[in-house]
């Protein structure tokens, strides 16, 4: 397969089939900078799938990780230990789109090889950090079910994770739209639009812990730090009844708060990149205003430790977010009139 075909087949058949949300994400973002943030975010599905691979052993799986690390932290690339890896995960996979990812775990590296250099330095930056936040849960949480719950300690931890699994893509982001916009590299300082861009991604990653709170404790996983429970009396274990909602909803509405500040950030990052950026701008606000509604079914939801509730928006209303915010033409005076309807809404 020619490089060309390569570029195509993995940035829209194959991520399409790991993820439909950020698939629709990449079709709207400026052809210079697609194909550097398709591309990292391949590699970070990669290994978050070789992390959660449940059929292979915990430490097969550390290996794999730590092997998988070092090739964003040499020079270069060792052809050997990637085929290596490849070999080893893809036949473990149950989910069709993700065997077919780590089948062409090669090809994204010989992808990543075609790259600009500077490109690849912001991808050999970014790629350790999201492997050590993997690295961080199978040392955190030891077990895979419930029998083993455990919990990170402190907020400290809580926020060190998040930035590690989401905040560190921000500055990623920033610095690849300000090598590549010519516009955002005249108007943004771009330092302070990193710390922004890493607030942007934390508001992104802890609505997504409270939204998976109920599956990831009978995972074994509890992201709630054991010094917040205490606070209202509770311990990780107690999460695993719901009657203990009552006690909890203190706690859910701190976080969410802490959440909503992040992504009051996340909103500035966007609205701050030029009118004329309209894409950008549009891949930007998206994320922030279906996490919004991803909140408002957590404030809304009668119970969230009810593992039988079921805690996602529709497809529906992804669409429908997609189409309103679209047709606003990413103007920030409509945009942020919608986003302050989806906010308001928040309990």
């Amino acid at each position: 397969m020619n490089a060309k075909r390569l570029e195509r087949y993995l940035l829209h058949d194959v991520l399409k089939q790991v993820s439909r949300s950020f698939y629709l994400t990449l079709t709207v973002l400026p052809g210079c900078v697609a194909k550097q943030v398709g591309l990292a975010y391949l590699f970070a599905r990669a290994a978050d799938t070789i992390a959660d691979a449940g059929r292979m052993d915990r430490s097969a799986r550390a290996t794999l990780l730590r092997q998988l690390k070092l090739q964003f932290v040499r020079e270069s690339c060792n052809r050997e230990e990637i085929n290596a890896i490849q070999a080893m995960t893809a036949s473990q996979q149950g989910h069709v789109g993700e065997r077919t990812l780590l089948e062409h775990l090669d090809g994204c590296f010989r992808m990543y090889e075609n790259l600009a250099p500077d490109d690849q330095v912001e991808i050999r930056r970014v790629l350790p950090i999201l492997i050590s936040g993997m690295e961080m849960d199978m040392e955190r949480f030891p077990g895979e079910s419930e029998a083993d719950l455990s919990a990170l300690s402190s907020l400290d931890d809580l926020d060190a994770y998040t930035y590690k699994i989401a905040g560190c893509v921000g500055e990623f982001w920033t610095n690849i739209m300000h090598a590549h916009l010519p516009r955002i590299r005249r108007t943004w300082d771009r330092e302070s639009k990193i710390c922004t861009g890493i607030r942007f991604g934390k508001g992104l990653q802890l609505t997504n812990i409270l939204k998976d709170l109920s599956t990831d404790l009978r995972r074994g996983r509890c992201y709630i730090p054991s010094e917040l429970l205490a606070q209202a009396g509770l311990e990780p274990r107690d999460l695993l009844e719901t009657r203990t909602m009552t006690a909890f909803r203190p706690v859910l509405y701190a976080l969410v708060k802490t959440a909503l500040a992040h992504l009051d950030q996340g909103w500035l990052y966007a609205t701050s990149i030029p009118r004329r950026d309209v894409r950008l701008r549009l891949a930007c606000m998206w994320p922030i205003l279906i996490a919004l509604k991803t909140l408002h079914l957590l404030t809304t939801c009668d119970n969230l430790l009810d593992p039988a509730r079921k805690l996602k928006i529709s497809r529906f209303e992804v669409y429908r977010i997609i189409v309103t915010s679209t047709l606003t033409g990413g103007a920030t005076s409509l945009g942020t009139a919608y986003w302050g309807h989806l906010r308001k809404a928040i309990a």
